[in-house]
């Protein structure tokens, strides 16, 4: 077999949606587990839609996604190759040539000022009670496409259509064989809904005289809630939030995978070079693939956990410089503290976007008290004698690891014929105000003798 060489044509007239991600993930996985080439190629006619904007979103959420073209627009360590240009508004003369050769053949014509595809068969008149017009009609036996996930699909085509409208601007159909003609692709791996329009592609390639590549629709993305396409209005669907709300890219690209293929057993979590050796056409499913944001974030939060220290620290770091206005005091805080701030919270929290919330008692000293937990806190015992205690304990203790500190506030328990519960929770409030977090040890050792013992003075004199 020739080599594989598969294409990802996204079009900048609006945000990148994930939909596009998917359909060019799955493009490039094929590529990358058969040795072909994946080709970038913008489909950029639209001149009143059109946006450099949009073009730059293209770039950059396909390198955020780590998904490299081996052909297309040269863009930083990407692109190049021997079929260009890789933008369809610079190949209006392959277009007009391509055109004229139909046109030579007797297999296109111009009508109205537009040049038409011809179809070849006996031709009759009738009259269309939609169109309210009499309509010329031809004979043929359905389109019979083989595709390589929806198995046999037989679609008819019974009139002429237009190729190049009567503005000079060549259509949809025609510059999408042309240009996969021109660049030798192998196979079209594209999105269940474009299964309509592959009958007129099908009959375009034959009056090219060319063999059509191998077909292959991939199922739909449903939107979560209710029926339908997810759509770029639906919550979740564009990759700039995710990018901007600090997910893990490697974690996006690996739920995708799963929004309709499978790897033939009950794995979800998967490095990138396992899927790339699994993936195959056969194991894409026929079924539509229904959105889920909590699984998302779910796999999202297991590659957190599994981050190493610098990465998160970095990731993290990354995300609060972003958000800078909102979040200057953990900016100013030293590096050490940042970082033991961070690494604390990393076992805790679903996404990145989570820690500004999170962590926010660790970088300000005016946070508030939640009075729900304070009246229950406080409702218990004498919780100011055993804050006391504990003040009087951390003055001389070992804080330096968690275990030396959580064997300290143990022994003072013990002593005093208390569980370690007892002062937990008085602790955790007086130096968060709330009763969720990271382990109070860990609190404790992280903030340090000085900033703790503060607060407990601050908290013990209101």
């Amino acid at each position: 077999m020739s080599q594989v060489r598969v294409r990802f044509a996204p079009s900048p007239t609006g945000f990148f949606h994930i939909g596009s991600a998917r359909t060019a993930l799955f493009n490039w996985l094929y590529a990358r587990h058969t040795g072909g080439v994946f080709i970038l190629r913008i489909e950029d006619t639209d001149k009143e839609r059109n946006s450099d904007a949009y073009l730059g979103l293209i770039y950059d959420s396909l390198n955020w996604l780590g998904l490299n073209w081996g052909e297309g627009p040269e863009v930083g360590k990407n692109g190049g190759g021997d079929f260009g240009p890789y933008r369809q508004s610079e190949r209006s003369e392959i277009y007009r040539e391509h055109v004229q050769r139909l046109l030579d053949g007797g297999r296109a014509y111009e009508k109205d000022g537009a040049t038409w595809f011809k179809l070849l068969g006996d031709r009759y008149e009738v009259f269309d009670e939609h169109r309210k017009k009499t309509v010329t009609k031809v004979k043929l036996p359905p389109v019979v496409i083989d595709d390589r996930i929806r198995g046999r699909v037989e679609r008819l085509e019974d009139e002429d259509f237009v190729i190049v409208r009567s503005d000079g601007n060549p259509v949809f159909h025609l510059v999408n064989v042309v240009d996969d003609i021109a660049m030798n692709v192998t196979h079209i791996i594209r999105g269940e809904d474009h299964l309509s329009n592959t009958s007129k592609h099908v009959l375009l390639y034959e009056g090219f005289g060319v063999q059509p590549p191998a077909f292959a629709h991939i199922p739909l993305i449903l939107k979560q809630n209710g029926p339908g396409k997810m759509s770029k209005r639906d919550q979740g669907a564009l990759i700039e939030e995710y990018q901007r709300r600090g997910y893990l890219s490697e974690a996006l690209v690996n739920f995708l995978c799963l929004l309709g293929w499978n790897p033939g057993d009950d794995r979800e979590k998967m490095p990138i070079a396992e899927i790339i050796r699994l993936f195959d056409l056969p194991g894409v499913n026929q079924s539509n693939a229904r959105f889920d944001d909590k699984k998302l974030a779910h796999m999202n939060m297991a590659y957190l956990l599994e981050l190493p220290a610098d990465r998160f620290v970095a990731i993290a770091r990354e995300y609060f410089q972003l958000h800078s206005a909102a979040h200057s005091a953990a900016m100013a805080a030293g590096d050490s503290y940042f970082r033991d701030v961070m690494l604390l919270s990393q076992p805790k929290v679903k996404g990145v976007e989570e820690l500004p919330a999170y962590t926010a008692y660790f970088f300000n000293e005016d946070f508030s008290i939640d009075a729900k937990v304070r009246d229950k806190v406080m409702a218990k015992g004498d919780p100011k004698a055993r804050l006391r205690e504990l003040a009087e304990m951390l003055k001389a203790g070992d804080l330096s690891s968690d275990s030396a500190v959580e064997e300290a506030m143990k022994a003072l328990a013990a002593k005093n014929g208390l569980g370690f519960g007892d002062y937990q929770s008085v602790a955790r409030l007086a130096l968060s105000g709330t009763n969720v977090g990271p382990s109070i040890t860990g609190m404790i050792r992280v903030m340090g003798r000085e900033r703790v013992l503060m607060r407990i003075e601050r908290f013990l004199a209101m």
